[in-house]
């Protein structure tokens, strides 16, 4: 079952404390950020001249701030991070599929990434409502992340053509999708469980069932640019935390638990690959149980 909320134990001054640390961390990231939103647009003069310097500029960007965050998770909240499973090989383009529970999830990627050299390289499936919105929204339009309705049909086009302009720019890739589609809660897995009861699969506790499209097709559009599929689980102690209590410093730790799978080996047929990606989140629910009960994904 999903985890509860985590719930903040600091009161007194020392509520206060984490309240007013919390608000540093938010005015200073968000400024930051509508800052380098402010450079990001300035950058619009180089792409007509070199769409590599357009991206390496703003790769730069996402680097520096996506740091600033991770930095904030490691220095200053001195947030217990373990990091289990495959090695990474540096430099290689890769679909990064992920459990969804909360908003953090976004950190803890941060951490994975930051210890790869890929906070750069970062693109996300995004809500296309966000994209309206000033600091992360306005940011992810200079990135090439990838802005969707949840409408398959509305959003294949515009899927292909990002694809395309990934692969014939070679641009450096990690390109992060929460398959499951929303976040785990107790209303969404009780509908998922009802679907996998009428399905004949297996119930699921921890994660919800993936939705595949979205993952079959980033696979066949970038066919020949990515190498791996990595397949990362994310695990809390103690409850979920909001993106608020990760300001305060309340996220006292997290387990990330990453497999590497070579592209090649993959299914080739679209409902072969969809199976696998299933077989995936079954095997990421068997590995969250383990870790409720044994406090470890490894």
């Amino acid at each position: 079952m999903p985890l509860p909320p985590l719930r903040s134990r600091s009161s007194g001054m020392a509520g206060f404390g984490r309240i007013l640390l919390g608000a540093f961390v938010a005015l200073y990231l968000f400024g930051s950020l509508l800052l380098i939103n402010v450079l990001q647009t300035a950058s619009l003069v180089l792409r007509p001249f070199s769409r590599r310097a357009f991206r390496r500029v703003n790769r730069w960007f996402a680097d520096r701030f996506w740091g600033w965050c991770a930095w904030t998770t490691l220095s200053l909240h001195r947030t217990r991070v373990t990091i289990s499973g495959d090695d990474l090989p540096a430099d290689e383009n890769a679909v990064v599929v992920v459990n969804h529970q909360t908003m953090t999830d976004v950190q803890a990627l941060f951490l994975l990434a930051r210890r790869a050299g890929r906070l750069g390289d970062l693109k996300w499936f995004v809500k296309d409502s966000l994209k309206y919105a000033p600091g992360f929204g306005w940011g992810m339009t200079f990135l090439d992340c990838l802005f969707v309705k949840r409408d398959w049909t509305a959003d294949r086009a515009h899927i292909d053509r990002v694809f395309r302009r990934v692969v014939s720019g070679r641009v450096p890739l990690w390109l992060i999708t929460f398959a499951e589609g929303t976040r785990l809660s107790a209303a969404n897995l009780a509908r998922a469980r009802e679907y996998a009861a009428g399905h004949g699969l297996a119930l699921p506790r921890h994660v919800l069932l993936p939705r595949a499209k979205g993952f079959v097709a980033s696979i066949a559009g970038l066919q020949g640019h990515i190498s791996a599929v990595y397949d990362v689980t994310i695990g809390y102690v103690d409850g979920l935390p909001s993106l608020w209590q990760w300001a305060k410093g309340e996220m006292r730790e997290v387990h990330l638990h990453v497999r590497r799978y070579a592209v090649a080996e993959l299914p080739a047929a679209p409902e072969a690959l969809a199976h696998w990606l299933h077989e995936r989140f079954a095997e990421k629910d068997e590995r969250l149980d383990r870790f409720y009960a044994a406090g470890s994904l490894a």
